[in-house]
């Protein structure tokens, strides 16, 4: 029995986070890709029509929805297993810390698989040449370019300090916005709700991270690695406010706000609709 029990809880604490994570991203990464693609063309160095303008904004879709199963998946285990790992051992005051800390977690070790997938898709979004050139012939020309770090991986740690700060405002908001519905419902909170919650906090992060994001895509569209050297955070966002002023360190952020608006709200409706199934489908 006891055996019985602690198969359960792993497939409760473990194996359903991760399905529904995968579900959870695929489901948001295809819904809502062309505003992705329009949020990219419209942070491109050469510009929103030349980069391609509206045509095409489904072109690297592939990339992305067999990318974000394993990325999303990983994400949410991870979250859930270090937040239920750190929750008995803090007090209740300091429990957005505990999510604080599961999100950054999961961020970094996503990225390990977001960024080489992002390199190619962005790659994909503002490739105008009549040739289609396929996701794998973008990475392995990054790579015989630049080598491992600077071509698969560039745009890692800026990335990285992108994901990071938007995590610390979205699963903390997400999560707070829950314990206020279910205090108001008494301790009750549908799939619908969470997914409202998510919308607001990813909404909310996501015009706040802009210039994170905008930093992050002309780093990783860059043509020539080896002969720039504005290809770090600062001097690429001090090179963009001296063009265009403040209003350009927030370029495309109309489409992210949106996309990440209506995203919050497909991504954790589909991952707490998915895990709330399985947890279900794992208790019989």
């Amino acid at each position: 029995m006891e055996g019985s029990e602690a198969v359960k809880s792993t497939l409760t604490s473990y194996v359903a986070p991760l399905f529904a994570g995968a579900i959870a991203g695929v489901s948001v990464d295809v819904a809502l890709y062309p505003l992705d693609t329009l949020k990219t063309r419209l942070q491109s160095q050469q510009g929103f029509y030349k980069a391609g303008g509206f045509k095409g904004v489904y072109r690297g879709l592939l990339t992305v929805a067999s990318a974000s199963v394993p990325t999303s998946a990983l994400f949410f285990v991870s979250y859930e297993a270090t937040k239920s790992l750190m929750t008995p051992m803090v007090t209740p005051q300091y429990i957005s810390f505990v999510h604080m800390f599961a999100a950054s977690v999961g961020e970094v070790l996503a990225c390990v698989l977001r960024v080489p997938t992002d390199i190619a898709k962005q790659r994909k979004q503002t490739y105008v040449g009549k040739e289609q050139i396929s996701s794998i012939r973008i990475l392995v020309k990054a790579f015989q370019t630049d080598g491992f770090r600077n071509g698969l991986y560039r745009g890692f740690f800026s990335t990285v300090l992108r994901d990071l700060p938007f995590s610390f405002i979205q699963l903390p908001l997400w999560e707070f916005l829950k314990s206020v519905v279910k205090e108001n419902n008494d301790g009750q909170i549908s799939s619908f709700q969470s997914a409202l919650c998510g919308s607001v906090a990813g909404g909310v992060a996501a015009a706040a991270t802009t210039p994170l994001d905008l930093a992050k895509t002309r780093i990783m569209l860059a043509e020539n690695y080896s002969e720039t050297r504005k290809i770090r955070i600062k001097p690429v966002l001090s090179e963009i406010y001296s063009v265009n002023g403040f209003r350009g360190l927030f370029a495309g952020v109309t489409p992210r706000f949106t996309g990440f608006m209506v995203g919050g709200f497909v991504f954790f409706g589909a991952y707490d609709e998915a895990k709330s199934f399985l947890t279900r489908h794992f208790d019989r």
